[in-house]
C-alpha cells in the first residue's frame, strides 16, 4: 500500500524559484508594455542613488575653487614683487642722490678751500706782526748814503720774528753791506721786497715763501743804530728801484 508523505506545512518557493518565477513575470508584462513603466522607475531610482561626486560637478567646482586661489596667490606674489622691486629702485635712487649731494658738498667745500688758499696766497701783511713804521720812507738824513731813506723802518725789539709780506721766491739771502744780514723777495705779482738789518737769517735762495711765513729775526746788523727792521718796496732786485712801502702796503690790503 502505498503512502503520501506529509508536509506539516507548506513550505515556501525557493530563490531560485522566485527568481524564476519573477523572469517570467517580465516576460510576461513585457508583451503589453508594462516593462517600459516598470524601466523608469528603477533608472530613476538609481540614478537618485548616484553620489554628487558621481556627476563630475563637484569635481569641477573644486578644480576652479583651487585654480582661483592659486592664481590670486600668484597675484599677491607679483604684486610684492613689483613693490619690492619698486623699493629697491627706491633706495638704490636716494643712495644714489645722497652720494651725489655729498659728491656736490665735498667739491664745493674744496671748492671753497682753494679759493681761500688762493686768497691766503694772494694777501699781504705787515713784515713784523703789531708793529708800525718808525722812520718814514724819503727821510733825509747823513744816515743813508743816497741822503734819504730808501724804504721805512718797522719798531721791532732784538730778536722779533721777520716774516715775509707776501707769497714769493728767495732770490737773494746773506750779507747786503750797509743792510747787514738781508733777504730780498721777488713777489708773485712781479714786485721786490727787502728786509734788512736782520740778526738771523732762515731762508735760502730758490725757497718759495707764503705771507706771514717767518723769514728771519730782527736785529742791528749793518749800517743800525738800533734793532729794527729796515723794509723796502721795489720794482726789481736793485738798489734804487725803491717805492713807497707804506703806499705798497696798502695797495695790498694791509692796514698801517
Amino acid at each position: 500500500m502505498a503512502f503520501t508523505r506529509a508536509t506539516g506545512k507548506h513550505r515556501g518557493a525557493s530563490r531560485l524559484a522566485r527568481r524564476s518565477a519573477g523572469i517570467a513575470g517580465v516576460a510576461a508584462l513585457a508583451t503589453t508594455g508594462v516593462v517600459g513603466t516598470l524601466a523608469s522607475p528603477a533608472l530613476a531610482a538609481d540614478t537618485d542613488d548616484r553620489s554628487p561626486e558621481d556627476t563630475g560637478l563637484t569635481q569641477v567646482i573644486a578644480d576652479d575653487s583651487i585654480a582661483d586661489q592659486l592664481n590670486a596667490q600668484a597675484a599677491a606674489q607679483e604684486r610684492e614683487a613689483t613693490e619690492a622691486e619698486a623699493r629697491a629702485k627706491a633706495r638704490a635712487e636716494a643712495k644714489r642722490e645722497a652720494e651725489a649731494r655729498a659728491q656736490e658738498i665735498r667739491e664745493a667745500k674744496e671748492r671753497a678751500a682753494r679759493e681761500a688758499e688762493r686768497r691766503r696766497l694772494a694777501s699781504f701783511t705787515l713784515p713784523v706782526a703789531g708793529s708800525y713804521v718808525s722812520t718814514g720812507y724819503k727821510t733825509g738824513g747823513s744816515l743813508w748814503s743816497s741822503g734819504s731813506h730808501s724804504g721805512v723802518d718797522f719798531h721791532a725789539s732784538y730778536g722779533s720774528s721777520v716774516v715775509s709780506v707776501g707769497s714769493g721766491t728767495v732770490v737773494e739771502a746773506g750779507w747786503g753791506g750797509a743792510y747787514g744780514n738781508n733777504i730780498v723777495i721777488r713777489m708773485n705779482d712781479g714786485t721786490y721786497t727787502q728786509y734788512g738789518h736782520l740778526s738771523s737769517i732762515g731762508v735760502y735762495v730758490g725757497q718759495t715763501v707764503e705771507p706771514g711765513q717767518q723769514i728771519g729775526v730782527s736785529g742791528s746788523t749793518g749800517n743800525s743804530t738800533g734793532p729794527h727792521l729796515h723794509f723796502e718796496a721795489r720794482a726789481t732786485a736793485e738798489y734804487g728801484s725803491d717805492i713807497n712801502p707804506v703806499a705798497y702796503l696798502r695797495a695790498r690790503g694791509v692796514s698801517l
